[in-house]
């Protein structure tokens, strides 16, 4: 099968992202595997690439936010029929037995292992997963919709939950890439005001016509304290700016699983009157599975751009310059 593999992480332009033939896989006991029809691009796969997030094999296949149709079982699997269409996303597998899988924070298991990190993902034409962490995807969603929503999408849900909004509340969005211009819908359509800052000006457009009450620099304060904020942005030097945009009692959440270093934060103006600042680590699957039917009632619609798998390393070079609006997709 055609994949990519990333054989030596380092700068995009060196192209740490090199183009194989490997045999296709065969799904072990308790695993599926799918025939990729849709690979969603997410910043994390250029962190892999690039080697922010140090490599935990060699030559590892990236790509977290599969949609794809089942098309062999393994051993004991019984949960899929081959012909389902499933997703694939980050978290692939936790123990079972710590105490943050046993009340319910697998998300934290020191034991998780995550798709297209330590195990290969979905640039490629097939990919296999173990069944108890695949998605039934919604019907009603494209395969190329539903591919942003298997990362991006549940993610942002938890950082959105994180961040404490309260019901008609003022949130702030640092960045708008495919995990904030998703989060935003859901937002809206729960009755918030959103205010988008972001550097990119098509991004700002995009923000506007999925009905952001403004959209400025990231840079810039908003035109009003916020009650909750989410940086999706890697930029740590955005903390204290999101931290003094915070009305009194409000909470910035910062969604990304890499992020430069924060500056020193002044408690008197960013973290006093219990402002609080947290971070979010990957997702459960009750976040997933609640996010998938959450998309689907509110009508939420991925602005995607679909690419042939053959470019997934222009893609990632496209993500790293900021020319990616929305969410880019990758067609085997």
């Amino acid at each position: 099968m055609r994949a990519w593999v990333v054989e030596q992480p380092g700068p995009i332009e060196t192209g740490p992202l090199r183009p194989v033939d490997l045999p296709e896989p065969e799904p072990g006991p308790g695993e599926v595997r799918v025939r990729v029809l849709a690979c969603g691009v997410c910043r994390t796969d250029l962190h892999l690439a690039e080697g922010d997030l140090p490599p935990r094999r060699p030559s590892t296949v990236p790509g977290h936010e599969v949609v794809g149709v089942v098309d062999s079982l393994g051993a004991g699997a019984d949960r899929f029929a081959v012909g389902d269409r499933v997703g694939v996303a980050w978290l692939r597998g936790t123990c079972g037995r710590c105490r943050w899988c046993r009340t319910g924070r697998e998300n934290l298991c020191p034991f998780a292992t995550f798709t297209g990190w330590d195990a290969d993902g979905g640039y490629a034409e097939h990919a296999v997963v173990p069944e108890a962490f695949a998605y039934r995807v919604p019907k009603g969603i494209g395969d190329t919709q539903a591919a942003p929503l298997l990362c991006a999408g549940i993610v942002g849900y938890r950082a959105l939950k994180r961040a404490e909004l309260p019901p008609g509340g003022r949130l702030g969005i640092y960045g708008f890439g495919a995990s904030a211009h998703i989060v935003a819908q859901v937002a809206i359509a729960q009755g918030a005001t959103v205010h988008v800052l972001t550097r990119s000006a098509q991004a700002r457009k995009l923000a506007l016509d999925l009905g952001a009450a403004s959209a400025g620099s990231s840079d810039d304060p908003p035109p009003e304290p916020l009650d909750s904020a989410v940086l999706f942005a890697p930029a740590g030097g955005l903390v204290p700016v999101a931290m003094r945009a915070l009305d009194q009692g409000g909470t910035l959440a910062v969604a990304g699983i890499y992020l430069s270093d924060i500056p020193r934060l002044g408690y008197a103006e960013e973290l006093f009157r219990e402002k609080q600042l947290r971070s979010v680590t990957a997702n459960t699957r009750a976040d997933g599975e609640e996010f998938l039917q959450l998309a689907v009632a509110l009508g939420v619609q991925a602005t995607v751009t679909p690419h042939p798998l053959a470019e997934a390393d222009r893609v990632l070079a496209d993500l790293a310059a900021g020319r990616v609006t929305g969410a880019a997709v990758l067609v085997p």
